[in-house]
């Protein structure tokens, strides 16, 4: 429900579009990561398959935003001028934004995610780090990918500033030409990308 409070919207979203965003970004996560398994298992060195959850995370950031967000993709964002007035709701602004989230909401889960099945590759071949349970390496794991979050977070978020810029000139037709019947001095308007 991170994309829900994360969005650049403020309007409500029934429960319906949010159940539906969640089952579909888990079903083609878990299909992702069932089928590359299944292709990975016997093709690829054991490391590679250790990979698989970041493509599976990957994939679901890749389906759950937009489906989150797809009343901005209906209706578009807020386009606001420099001075924070309202002068309509841009598709193609809402495209953008939807893109760089996803994009960032990848960077952030890129460096626990292979960084983490490097580190225990080195580590597992350690006497110490072998005779660890299953549940102590568990644990060791999910340090270092909380680790990697803690410093990816502030990064994968600074990526793109909430607050977008967007040229006139690259707006939709109608809504180009109602800015600038209002002002034809406005060049640049702005929008909250979101995180």
């Amino acid at each position: 429900f991170v994309n829900f409070t994360n969005r650049s919207g403020d309007k409500p979203l029934p429960n319906s579009v949010i159940l539906s965003a969640y089952f579909t970004a888990t079903s083609l996560a878990t299909a992702t990561s069932i089928g590359l398994n299944k292709t990975l298992a016997t093709r690829a060195p054991p490391i590679i398959g250790r990979f698989v959850p970041f493509a599976a995370v990957a994939v679901a950031n890749m389906v759950n935003i937009p489906c989150m967000r797809s009343q901005e993709l209906r209706e578009g964002v807020v386009i606001v001028d420099s001075e924070g007035n309202k002068l309509g709701q841009s598709v193609t602004a809402a495209q953008r934004s939807i893109v760089s989230t996803t994009f960032s909401r990848i960077c952030i889960a890129a460096p626990g995610m292979l960084m983490t099945p490097v580190i225990m590759e080195q580590l597992e071949k350690k006497p110490y780090i072998k005779s660890l349970s299953k549940w102590k390496s568990c644990v060791l794991q999910t340090l270092l990918v909380g680790s990697f979050l803690v410093v990816a977070v502030p990064f994968g978020c600074a990526l793109f500033a909430q607050k977008q810029s967007i040229a006139v000139d690259d707006l939709e037709d109608d809504l180009k030409k109602t800015i600038l019947e209002k002002n034809s001095t406005i060049k640049t308007v702005y929008y909250n990308k979101g995180l």
